[in-house]
């Protein structure tokens, strides 16, 4: 049982305990670096793409920018040709998804390539001190112009694509694609 004397001490010790954890912890705190989680990127090239993603965009590979299409059984022409057999697609089908893959194929090549050159513009303003609000306004209205229409070529030719098939092609397309 607790001596009425003691209550007054006790109370001195806990508060003394939260002051000397409180004060602790802000030490701990203040001496604290806060390590960046772009650490690993600071040598890239380009500070705002990765290697891969740099390699992805000059390369024309879609990037997951045609998953609005593709997850609602819109078929990619790459895949529609990985899977011809499979689909049991005609001469004309096969000869028009390669002429929509190849098309499609040059655009994103054209456009990642434009995308990597104004990213690569506007890493350098920041990288040489000279930007401003008006140069980053301009480079950041073209780069998102620049992806836009690389969306859209990738989209749409999951449209384009759509038209070429068959309903049972497209249902076969979502089995083999895992999406059923």
């Amino acid at each position: 049982m607790l001596n009425k004397k003691m209550i007054p001490g006790l109370v001195l010790m806990v508060v003394f305990s939260f002051y000397t954890l409180s004060y602790s912890q802000n030490m701990d705190h203040k001496n604290h670096k806060h390590k960046s989680s772009y650490m690993s990127e600071i040598n890239n090239e380009i500070k705002a793409l990765s290697e891969e993603e740099i390699n992805q965009l000059l390369n024309g590979h879609g990037m997951g920018l045609a998953k609005a299409a593709e997850l609602n059984s819109y078929p990619g022409p790459m895949h529609v040709l990985e899977f011809s057999n499979e689909l049991i697609l005609t001469r004309e089908q096969i000869e028009k998804t390669e002429a929509l893959f190849h098309s499609v194929k040059t655009e994103a090549k054209k456009l990642g390539r434009m995308i990597v050159e104004k990213e690569k513009e506007l890493d350098t303003l920041f990288k040489e001190n000279r930007i401003s609000q008006t140069l980053l306004r301009n480079k950041i209205n073209e780069i998102s112009e620049l992806n836009s229409m690389l969306r859209f070529a990738h989209l749409n030719a999951h449209l384009l694509q759509k038209e070429i098939l068959t309903n049972e092609q497209i249902k076969t397309y979502n089995e083999l694609r895992g999406y059923n």
